[in-house]
């Protein structure tokens, strides 16, 4: 019967350590958008973030917002983007007569005067995408709260990042502004809560530009 060599075990038992700190060692595995670059993230400091070393793209950077600081966040623009829809927007008048206006009233009456097209675009880039896109973050932050992934949640990460660029709020924002100081010359006009609320969620939906939705897939994990 052969007998094992001395030292063999002591070998054996120091490659599984140094394989278990090269594993605690080695962070996820971040790969550039633009130039598929992979690279070694590791856990980020305040106001640190990692760039791509070959196209200089940013990658990830810290924040200082939990999956629950988000919801609340999440929440906030559900409740100003209610506002926003049901407030009017401005208030035109000319001597006794006044008219106030909201988003959908200004969209069916695009419609009713023959621009389907103008009016379909309005209403898919001011409400449709918006309101998806902030009840499916909602509905992902919900379960990332306890670290877990919600049902669907590859599928809606997939769709959140599609839906990213076609959010138009901040364009309505300044054409309205732009609109109301030109309309000022012929009209009397009254800026109403509901273009506030938009500049509001304006403000919030920038703050959600800046954060890194990639973390949700780290601060999670999938169900068994």
């Amino acid at each position: 019967m052969s007998t094992p060599k001395p030292g063999l075990a002591h070998i054996r038992a120091a490659d599984n350590a140094a394989a278990a700190r090269l594993h605690a060692s080695s962070g996820r595995l971040l790969v550039c958008e633009h130039c598929d670059t992979v690279h070694r993230g590791h856990v980020l400091g305040h106001g640190e973030e990692v760039c791509c070393v070959r196209c200089g793209a940013v990658l990830a950077r810290y924040h200082t917002l939990d999956a629950g600081g988000m919801l609340a966040l999440v929440l906030t623009a559900l409740i100003v983007f209610l506002i926003a829809n049901v407030w009017p927007v401005v208030t035109l008048g000319l001597g006794a007569q006044q008219s106030s206006a909201t988003l959908w009233g200004m969209i069916l009456m695009m419609w009713g005067q023959g621009a389907q097209v103008v009016s379909v675009v309005a209403a898919a880039t001011l409400f449709f995408f918006p309101l998806n896109k902030m009840l499916m973050l909602g509905w992902v932050l919900l379960f990332a709260r306890a670290g877990r992934r919600a049902p669907g949640f590859a599928a809606i990460m997939r769709t959140l990042y599609y839906l990213q660029p076609w959010t138009m709020t901040e364009v309505f924002v300044l054409g309205a502004l732009v609109s109301i100081v030109k309309a000022r010359a012929y009209f009397d006009v009254q800026a109403d809560p509901g273009i506030w609320a938009y500049a509001v969620l304006t403000l919030l939906i920038t703050i959600f530009s800046g954060i890194d939705l990639r973390r949700l897939w780290d601060m999670t994990e999938p169900d068994a």
